[in-house]
């Protein structure tokens, strides 16, 4: 239970373009991940376990043989099977209990299913984005080749001079360095997407983002969010099985019964017939329901709180995506209006402008086009979040 409250599901009844682009891969790690399957079958033990104690006890049979003193009194032999029970109704509540409890252990998996498939995800995510700047440094890098290389015909012609074929070469390590690390972190989340779908190459991802909507209405987005997320039906779920256990303690409060038969036998005696006991439990549950009543209150009190945070967190990210997401399409649009390398490079062949002024008039653009990328990520992921109950 404590390691779910550290885990928040949300959910966006969203866009089934945005699903869907990360669907089959999200398939491939579910059904290959090492780490899942542990866990099925952890909560497939549980749930065998959740359903032991529900029956009656096993019975009791019990054989004396008495030998006599003195020997002319003969022996004796004693035969007994009996059977013990609770009252009727503590075995009804037994069955509910171990019912939630089952439900309960179906909705943990769910939830750490959740949490496993959205840290997958947002891996892929990053490799989308790792991708899209892969695509970008390899076409900066071809750009600054090309300018390095003029730079170099012109100093041997004698229409440059070395400060400026050293910037051009510099322009070039930098970009080169760039498109390396990128390639390296690339290669690192392939790796980490590898290890989620169990040592299987996962399959290829595209180099850019698609837009994805947002809901307009919160509050009813919300409504869905609150009945469909596993925590809160866990949390509600440990409540209910608390209220049962009161039940079940105040059925134990009740007698004991024992029944069975029995047969003594002596010489030329026999005696055959039932026993009937009766247990009075007078002290031995009543700290139990005591303990049970109390566990209520912290139950309902530990529910309302996971709503409220679960209310706030969600609301946090919506408005957080919300934001992202009018940036995105902003600084997508500024870069759309302000892509002017052809007039750039001619300026730069007619001597309109230095080299100098040149690479800034690039790194403007360049960054713009980070930015973009940056933020539509960070969109993505906050939309990954949002979604997760949709896993």
């Amino acid at each position: 239970m404590k390691k779910l409250i550290y885990f928040v599901v949300y959910l966006v009844p969203i866009m089934a373009m945005g699903q869907e682009r990360y669907a089959a891969i999200l398939q491939d790690i579910e059904a290959n991940n090492t780490t899942l399957a542990a866990l099925r079958e952890e909560t497939n033990a549980q749930m065998l376990g959740n359903r032991t104690g529900i029956t009656l006890p096993d019975p009791e049979a019990e054989f004396n043989y008495l030998w006599g003193n003195p020997s002319l009194i003969g022996n004796r032999t004693d035969f007994s099977v009996t059977q013990s029970f609770d009252f009727p109704t503590a075995y009804h509540h037994r069955r509910e209990i171990a019912g939630m409890q089952n439900r309960n252990a179906e909705l943990r998996y769910k939830a750490q299913r959740i949490r496993l498939l959205l840290e997958a995800k947002q891996t892929c995510i990053e490799l989308v984005y790792q991708n899209a700047l892969v695509k970008e440094y390899s076409v900066r890098l071809d750009h600054a080749r090309q300018i390095a290389e003029s730079y170099r015909l012109r100093l041997e012609q004698g229409d440059a001079n070395l400060l400026g074929y050293n910037k051009a070469r510099l322009n070039l390590t930098a970009v080169d360095a760039q498109l390396a690390k990128a390639e390296a972190e690339r290669e690192r989340l392939l790796s980490e997407l590898k290890r989620l779908n169990g040592g299987n190459e996962p399959i290829s991802l595209p180099d850019h983002f698609l837009p994805s909507p947002l809901p307009t209405d919160f509050e009813t987005w919300y409504s869905e969010a609150e009945n469909r997320n596993p925590l809160l039906q866990y949390v509600k779920g440990e409540v209910n099985i608390v209220r049962a256990e009161v039940k079940l303690n105040r059925a134990l409060l009740l007698p004991k019964f024992t029944t069975g038969y029995m047969s003594e036998t002596v010489v030329g005696e026999q005696f055959r017939g039932i026993t009937l006991g009766i247990s009075l439990p007078l002290w031995e549950n009543r700290s139990r329901l005591r303990e049970a009543e109390a566990r209520i209150k912290s139950s309902e009190a530990q529910l309302e709180d996971s709503r409220l945070q679960f209310y706030n967190q969600l609301q946090g990210l919506y408005r957080k995506a919300s934001i992202l997401r009018g940036h995105a399409l902003e600084l997508r649009q500024a870069v759309a209006d302000s892509r002017n390398n052809g007039l750039l490079n001619k300026a730069l062949e007619s001597g309109e402008i230095s080299l100098l002024e040149y690479l800034l008039e690039l790194e403007y653009y360049y960054d713009a086009v980070e930015q973009a990328l940056e933020v539509e990520r960070d969109y993505e992921l906050a939309l990954a979040e949002l979604s997760a109950v949709e896993l």
